[in-house]
C-alpha cells in the first residue's frame, strides 16, 4: 500500500505566489513615486500647464529614463494580474492559452506604443 502522506508526499503547485505577490508591491510602489514625482512637477511649476511645459518635464534624459522604467513595471504588473485572473477563472486550457498570448501582445503593442510616444517629445 502507498503512503500518500509524509517526508515523501509531493506538494504540487506553480510556486511562483511570494514572488509575484513581491513583484505587484514593488512595481506598485516604484508607479506611486513617479506618479508623487510628476504631481510634484506640475504643482511647483509656474505658470499654467500647457503642452509645452508637459513636453517639457518629459524633454530630459532622467526624466525619460524614469518615464521608462515605471512603463516597464507598469506592462509587469499588469501581466501578473491579467496572467492570475486567467488562471484563476478560466479552466480549459484551449482558451486559457489563446488570452495568455492575446494579453501579452497587446502589452507588447501597448510598450511599443507608450515609448513611442515618449520618445516623440
Amino acid at each position: 500500500m502507498a503512503v500518500n502522506y509524509g517526508s515523501k508526499r509531493l506538494a504540487v503547485g506553480a510556486h511562483y505566489g511570494l514572488r509575484d505577490w513581491l513583484a505587484q508591491r514593488v512595481t506598485a510602489c516604484l508607479m506611486a513615486l513617479f506618479t508623487i514625482i510628476l504631481l510634484a512637477q506640475v504643482i511647483f511649476s509656474k505658470g499654467p500647464i500647457g503642452y509645452d511645459k508637459w513636453a517639457g518635464i518629459f524633454h530630459g534624459q532622467c526624466m525619460k529614463f524614469l518615464t521608462f522604467v515605471v512603463i516597464i513595471a507598469l506592462l509587469y504588473h499588469a501581466w501578473v494580474g491579467i496572467r492570475d485572473i486567467w488562471m484563476d477563472y478560466v479552466k480549459p486550457v484551449s482558451v486559457r492559452l489563446p488570452l495568455h498570448v492575446f494579453s501579452l501582445v497587446w502589452l507588447v503593442g501597448c510598450a511599443g506604443w507608450a515609448v513611442q510616444v515618449l520618445w516623440r517629445v
